[in-house]
């Protein structure tokens, strides 16, 4: 998971606080350190933590409690919205649209991961629905045409480059008339192993000829706090621009990236979340600290889930969305999900889930799964839309049928029963207020 070692020190702190019999000045001051201490191991500016910490802490304190809002809830509810605010607070507007053509020019330092990002964003606009197209403009990098264009070949994209051109103005404006008729083109700028002034002034001349309808800034997650200066910068020189913050999975400085950037005021368009080229999200601040809070996303799940499409019917997401389905749409969704190894993904985006189970058990469930898709191939039709009627016999049927142990038929029954019971709380938690929605969140005492 992203950031996952802040994540866990900001979950362990909540939970804390969850459990605590009661909610004093001394539990708001032990969290608040317990914050302080989490944000400064992940390189977040002091500056930010303590503005932060001091806003927490008033507004835990002083606040006054809205109707049917308990204590405990309303610190949790605080924590959300000031980590929100620290990472951007709005999410920035994808803004493309079928029939008119978007040209995106990718900028960045050497290194940045500028070639890989605009893979992904090629795959992200294509399972939009997008006509979509790349451009190696970078004739400075060797190897730089050969990664790209296997990168396009395995999104299944069109690609234009010159492997032995020196011209990338060029190359860049015949690979534009090339791909004309598509929705958004990406073009793949050599990376500059420059100070960013004179990586800026090349910038602008290569967009003052290109003239691109956004230039978007790839920066490396792992330097963090450094990354401020860049975006900064950046952020001056264009009023078109908007930031990819790759490598944020790799880093344990990737906090102090998100935020400083942040704090600059440059808006992060998207961030790369993994080393695969589905690896990549559209930034939305709320939805990215509800995952790093490990307090679950039903919208990010519906996407996920979604973006098997081919795989996955829109009555079987509509059903497992809805908690209204029986195990033949679960078999439909975990075999679209286990085709393109979203599983663990998906996963990770139910409340708690991330940190309550270690790295070896989300790799035990993809065995898991394999084994339930089995047993679910030696269930009768009946039993499929109704699994109350698997009873002991049945079970035994159905393990010898699909050379698996009772115990594992069982375990299927079980994790059905949860991601129905689990799906329903999320249906009811999209109609309720924030702070509600910790009811359903796996902080119980005990």
């Amino acid at each position: 998971m992203v950031l996952s070692r802040l994540g866990k020190a900001l979950y362990d702190a909540l939970r804390r606080v969850f459990r605590a019999p009661a909610v004093d000045e001394k539990l708001v001051n032990e969290l608040v350190r317990d914050i302080q201490r989490a944000l400064l191991q992940a390189d977040v500016n002091v500056r930010l933590v303590f503005a932060l910490s001091e806003r927490v802490r008033e507004r835990a304190l002083k606040e006054e409690l809205p109707p049917g809002i308990s204590r405990r809830e309303h610190v949790i509810k605080v924590v959300y919205e000031e980590l929100v605010r620290l990472v951007g607070e709005k999410p920035v507007d994808i803004g493309i649209k079928p029939g008119q053509r978007k040209v995106i020019m990718l900028v960045g330092l050497q290194g940045s991961g500028k070639t890989t990002s605009a893979a992904k964003l090629a795959y992200f606009f294509k399972k939009k629905g997008l006509k979509v197209g790349l451009i190696c403009a970078d004739t400075y990098r060797p190897g730089a045409y050969a990664q790209l264009a296997q990168l396009a070949e395995r999104v299944g994209v069109p690609f234009c480059g010159e492997p032995e051109g020196k011209d990338p103005v060029g190359i860049a404006l015949r690979g534009l008339k090339e791909l004309s008729d598509l929705d958004v083109i990406i073009i793949d700028t050599a990376g500059r192993h420059k100070e960013e002034k004179a990586l800026m002034e090349e910038m602008r001349a290569l967009a003052e000829v290109i003239k691109p309808d956004e230039v978007m800034l790839v920066i490396d997650a792992t330097i963090g706090q450094q990354a401020a200066v860049q975006a900064r910068a950046f952020h001056e020189a264009t009023p078109i621009g908007s930031i990819f913050l790759a490598k944020l999975d790799g880093s344990a400085r990737g906090g102090g990236a998100l935020s400083a950037v942040a704090a600059t005021g440059a808006p992060i368009k998207f961030v790369g979340t993994g080393e695969k080229t589905e690896d990549i999200e559209h930034f939305v601040p709320s939805r990215f600290i509800a995952g790093l809070l490990g307090i679950g996303d039903i919208e990010s799940i519906v996407e996920k889930v979604r973006e098997a499409e081919k795989e996955v019917s829109a009555e079987a997401v509509e059903a497992i969305a809805r908690g209204k389905f029986t195990l033949y749409e679960l078999r439909e969704v975990l075999e679209g999900m286990t085709k393109r190894g979203r599983l663990s993904k998906l996963l990770g985006l139910l409340p708690g889930f991330s940190y309550e189970l270690p790295k070896e058990a989300f790799e035990e469930m993809e065995v898991k799964v394999k084994k339930w898709l089995a047993i679910m191939n030696s269930m009768t039709s009946e039993e499929m839309a109704n699994p109350r009627i698997l009873n002991a016999s049945r079970i035994r049927r159905i393990a010898r049928g699909s050379g698996t142990d009772e115990r594992d038929v069982r375990e299927l029954i079980k994790y059905y029963n949860m991601m129905r019971k689990m799906s329903k709380q999320f249906k009811k938690m999209r109609r309720r207020p924030f702070a509600l929605k910790l009811k359903g969140w796996p902080f119980k005492a005990g």
